[in-house]
């Protein structure tokens, strides 16, 4: 174009915001100022946008500069653009500033506000700002939905989603698809059918509201009405929803006919399916399986991202080929803590002590932090090998070093490794310290070594301790019933058994499985 005037920049820098390529719009209108080109009110909203969608924070400040500089008069479009960018960057307490200064606040004003108080965790705020509004639209309703639901608050989220059927406002997609997870999270079929019914009154085809309600009823066991869906649905997603859906309930053969359907049909699988069919043959110990599914990604030219590399190092592992395991780790172009973690897991869970540390020493070395997970695996490793020390100095370092809060599974290593080691006394004193004596988990692991040392008196005091914490556990009776017996105090062992009819505690029998 030989002249370019502030409607032609707008208009390629509106298209490709909206394309998502916010970097290119924001380099587009620095080179428009270059050619002193004078932003209008709809440039500066737009680019505000962008500069939210990028979180070019200090971008966005430069152009708000700007903005009162010109002597520009602020419309409300504008300052909930700039509300909009504060908010998306978490520069929370510039938001809130913003939000009191602006002298007229629309419904889209206090929608961005909301969402503020929700990604702040301030859920009581973002509440009372809710119930305050004249007029909640249904975006309005989603955002406070949405906030309870990410923040853990389920039952809040379908009070408020029951008053939001009541007051009228209408479901868009947005809704439905928030309903039919809230659904899924609470495992609530009842209300995930009555979303089911509104959503085909409707008459909605979109193919991702298909596929929340494929992943509504998995999560909720219906695999039947999963499968009413996924057959009357073109959707190659549906595939993928449906054989994770039958793993997650414990079908692997149907799962695995949806998953050979798929490779016929399209040829194609997507990656969160392989790691699921990994992550299956792995607990099934299926290796021959699962070195089909290595091949398949091998010849179709997957590129295994960190989820892929890591189901595949766990199967081989739990299959007991621990070296094709670490071979697969080793030739792994990114080896993130996910990848790190993994390898770690596999040889603390084969005994391997000393590699154990070896790999996490070797991890800290090249810059990489440890998270939780990574530590659990690091203490059942110095716990299975006898290392009192070194889990000692680690479960140390979790808390001084990386400032890891220890949870319920540490301190049961921790009780564990001390136990092991026939250390019973000092395991009292370590519950006590750290008060984690609420925690049922760290009882029962102190009981089990008790059983291993043959301290039945030890035993009896533990066990009055667990069932005060958990007495519905049947776990602690059998264990102290089997102390009893090893000690051939016969009569005690029978009455521990006749305690547990009594209480209505039942044993869980075990199970063998044979390939």
């Amino acid at each position: 174009m030989p002249l370019r005037d502030v409607r032609s920049w707008t208009i390629i820098i509106s298209a490709l915001s909206r394309l998502g390529s916010y970097r290119q719009a924001l380099h587009l209108f620095t080179q428009m100022l270059k050619q002193n080109i004078t932003p209008n009110h709809f440039t500066f909203s737009t680019v505000l946008k962008c500069c939210a969608g990028a979180n070019e924070l200090g971008f966005g400040k430069s152009i708000l500069g700007s903005i009162l500089r010109s002597g520009a008069c602020l419309d409300t479009t504008l300052e909930n653009s700039i509300l909009d960018l504060f908010v998306k960057c978490e520069a929370f307490d510039y938001a809130t500033k913003f939000f009191q200064l602006m002298s007229v606040k629309d419904t889209v004003s206090w929608n961005i506000i909301l969402s503020a108080y929700v990604k702040n965790g301030d859920l009581e705020k973002a509440l009372g700002a809710f119930w305050g509004l004249p007029v909640k639209n249904t975006e309005t309703w989603n955002t406070i939905i949405d906030g309870h639901l990410q923040n853990g608050h389920e039952r809040v989220a379908m009070q408020l989603l029951y008053q939001m059927v009541k007051r009228g406002p209408p479901f868009t997609n947005v809704t439905f698809s928030i309903s039919l997870l809230l659904a899924s999270c609470l495992a609530n079929v009842y209300l995930g059918k009555e979303i089911h019914g509104q959503i085909f009154r409707v008459g909605i085809h979109d193919a991702f509201i298909k596929n929340s309600l494929i992943d509504m009823y998995c999560k909720c066991g219906q695999m039947h009405k999963a499968m009413i869906i996924f057959k009357t649905s073109n959707q190659y997603v549906s595939a993928s929803s449906i054989v994770n859906g039958y793993i997650q309930n414990n079908r692997l053969k149907d799962g695995l006919k949806v998953f050979l359907f798929m490779i016929t049909e399209h040829g194609k699988i997507d990656e969160y399916t392989l790691t699921s069919v990994l992550s299956a043959c792995a607990d099934a110990v299926l290796l021959t399986l699962g070195q089909l599914i290595h091949t398949y990604i091998i010849k179709t030219g997957h590129e295994p991202d960190a989820f892929i590399s890591s189901s595949m190092i766990d199967m081989y592992a739990k299959c007991g080929r621990l070296q094709s395991a670490r071979l697969i780790f080793e030739q792994s172009k990114t080896q993130n803590v996910v990848l790190w973690t993994t390898i770690i897991s596999c040889y603390a869970s084969h005994g391997k002590g000393t590699e154990t540390i070896y790999l996490f020493e070797t991890m800290v070395n090249e810059g990489i932090k440890p998270n939780e997970v990574t530590f659990i695996s690091v203490l059942t490793a110095c716990s299975h090998a006898g290392l009192i020390d070194e889990g000692c100095r680690y479960f140390g370092l979790m808390k001084d070093v990386y400032g890891i809060e220890p949870e319920v599974e540490h301190y049961t290593c921790m009780v564990d490794l001390l136990g092991r080691a026939g250390r019973l006394g000092e395991i009292k004193g370590f519950i006590y310290e750290n008060k984690v004596s609420h925690l049922s988990g760290v009882w029962k692991a102190f009981l089990s070594c008790c059983n291993l040392h043959n301290n039945v008196e030890m035993a009896k005091w533990v066990c009055g301790k667990l069932c005060e914490v958990d007495p519905s556990a049947a776990g602690s009776y059998v264990l102290m019933s089997n102390t009893f017996a090893s000690d051939c105090r016969w009569e005690e062992a029978a009455e521990m058994k006749g305690l547990m009819k009594e209480m209505g505690v039942k044993k869980k029998p075990g199970q063998s499985w044979i390939q």
